[in-house]
C-alpha cells in the first residue's frame, strides 16, 4: 500500500472523513446517506448501494424497473432493500467524538464500572444466526402461544420461534401490496396473540393474526411510527419520532377496526423504544436527543399509567458507572417492575431496580453481546436479547 493511503487513515479524523467519502454517500447523486426516507441507502440485487431518491429517479415513469448505474444489471424497484449496516454505521459514527483523547490505562483502572452490582443471569439458549435472521430489530413474547416473534430484514419480515429456536411461521413478505412489510421498526404481540408491526417503509402500523393472516393497516395520523407497547387492557401505544408524540390505539382485532386513536403524550424528542409495565401500567420511553447532530445521546422518561411524568433518567448518570457513554437501544419491564435496558455502546443489558427508586443498577448481561437492539421478558423471568450484530436471539435466565 502506498504511503498516501497509509497517511489517509493515520488519525481518527482522517478515518471518519475517509469513511464518509467512500461508504456514507450515494455515488450517483453524492448526497450523504441519512435516516430520512429520501436519503436512505438501498441495496440493489447486484450488490451496489444507492440512495432511495436515486432508486426512484432511475425508474422510468410508469415503470417499476431500473438499471444499476454501475453494472447495468436490471431489477425491480421492489427488489431493493434498506441497507441496515450503513444505517447502523451512521448511528455509531454519529456518536464518535474525534477530538476526545483516548483514556489511558490508569484512567481505565480508575473506571467506576465495578460499582455495578452483578446479576446471576446465565446464557441458557441461543438461536438464529445469519441465514435465519437478517439484521433483526424487534422482538416480542407471545403469552398465548409461548413463542418469540422477531422482526427482521429477511424475505419474510416476521418470524415466530418456539422457545427451543424452531421457526414455526414466517409472514409479511416484502411486496408492493398494502399488507407488505417493507421495513419493520418494531414488533409486539397482544394478549390474544395478534402481531403488530410498525413499518417505517410506508409509515404505517400493520396487524396480523396469530396464523399470519393480514388483518389491518393504519397509516393516519402517523408520520413515522416506531416503537410499540401493549398495556394490560390490550391497547397499543405507538411512538412517533418525527411527530415527537405517543399515541394510544384501541383496536377491535377480531374485526380489524380502529375504535379509538388518542395522542397521550407530546413534545418528546424523537421517541423510539417504549415499554409498558403490565402490573402498574407505567410507560417508559427512550428519547433520542440531537437527532441530526454528532454525539447524540438517549434519555429515558418514566410515565404513570395516566401519562404523568414520574422521572427522567438521562444517559449521563448511567454512564458514570460504565466504561462508555450509555446509548439505550431497547427497554423492557421485568415481572417486578424493574427497568431493563440494552446498551449498544457497552454491549450489555442492565437493570434499574424499582425498590431503590431506580437508583441501584446491576448487570443482567455484562458480556457476550455484539449489538443488542431489543429485549423481551419471558414468563419465567428470563430475558430474551435480540442481538443484531450476530443476527441472533440469546436467552438469559436467572
Amino acid at each position: 500500500m502506498s504511503s498516501p493511503a497509509q497517511r489517509g487513515i493515520s488519525t481518527m479524523k482522517d478515518f471518519l472523513e475517509e469513511t464518509e467519502m467512500n461508504l456514507l454517500e450515494c455515488k450517483v447523486c453524492f448526497e450523504k446517506y441519512r435516516q430520512q426516507q429520501r436519503y436512505r441507502p438501498k441495496n440493489l440485487p447486484c450488490g451496489h448501494i444507492i440512495c432511495q431518491g436515486c432508486v426512484s429517479s432511475l425508474c422510468l415513469p410508469g415503470n417499476q424497473r431500473l438499471e444499476c448505474p454501475f453494472c447495468r444489471k436490471s431489477c425491480r424497484k421492489q427488489e431493493t432493500s434498506v441497507c441496515l449496516p450503513i444505517l447502523h454505521l451512521l448511528e455509531i459514527l454519529g456518536r464518535v467524538v474525534p477530538d476526545q483523547p483516548e483514556a489511558s490505562s490508569s484512567d481505565c483502572a480508575r473506571s467506576p464500572v465495578t460499582k455495578l452490582k452483578t446479576a446471576s443471569f446465565n446464557l441458557t439458549m441461543s438461536f438464529g444466526g445469519w441465514g435465519v435472521l437478517f439484521n433483526p430489530n424487534g422482538i416480542a413474547f407471545c403469552t398465548k402461544s409461548k413463542c418469540l416473534v422477531v422482526s427482521h430484514d429477511g424475505k419474510k419480515r416476521i418470524a415466530r420461534f418456539t422457545m427451543n429456536g424452531k421457526c414455526m411461521q414466517q409472514t409479511g413478505t416484502k411486496t408492493g401490496s398494502e399488507n407488505a412489510v417493507i421495513y419493520p421498526a418494531d414488533v409486539a404481540v397482544t394478549c390474544n396473540g395478534f402481531i403488530i408491526v410498525t413499518d417505517v417503509g410506508d409509515q404505517s402500523l400493520k396487524v396480523f393474526g396469530q396464523s399470519g393472516i393480514f388483518k389491518l393497516v393504519v397509516k393516519q395520523p402517523f408520520s413515522l411510527p416506531w416503537g410499540l407497547g401493549i398495556n394490560s387492557k390490550n391497547e397499543v401505544i405507538v411512538s412517533d419520532p418525527d411527530s415527537g408524540n405517543l399515541r394510544l390505539l384501541v383496536i377491535d382485532f377480531d374485526h380489524g377496526n380502529i375504535q379509538k386513536c388518542l395522542e397521550i403524550c407530546s413534545q418528546l424528542s424523537h421517541p423510539r423504544e417504549i415499554a409498558v409495565c403490565q402490573t402498574s401500567g407505567e410507560v417508559i420511553v427512550v428519547e433520542h436527543l440531537a437527532k441530526n447532530r454528532k454525539n447524540s445521546s438517549t434519555c429515558m422518561k418514566l410515565f404513570s399509567n395516566e401519562m404523568k411524568l414520574i422521572r427522567q433518567i438521562d444517559s449521563f448518570s448511567l454512564s458514570l458507572l460504565l466504561p462508555l457513554a450509555v446509548h439505550t437501544s431497547g427497554v423492557a419491564f421485568d415481572q417486578s417492575g424493574n427497568i431493563l435496558l440494552s446498551d449498544i455502546n457497552n454491549r450489555c443489558v442492565i437493570c434499574l431496580q424499582r425498590t431503590q427508586g431506580f437508583n441501584t443498577i446491576k448487570y443482567v448481561v455484562a458480556s457476550g453481546l455484539s449489538y443488542p437492539v431489543a429485549l423481551a421478558v419471558l414468563e419465567d423471568g428470563s430475558v430474551a436479547v435480540l442481538d443484531s450484530g450476530n443476527h441472533s436471539v440469546l436467552i438469559y435466565s436467572p
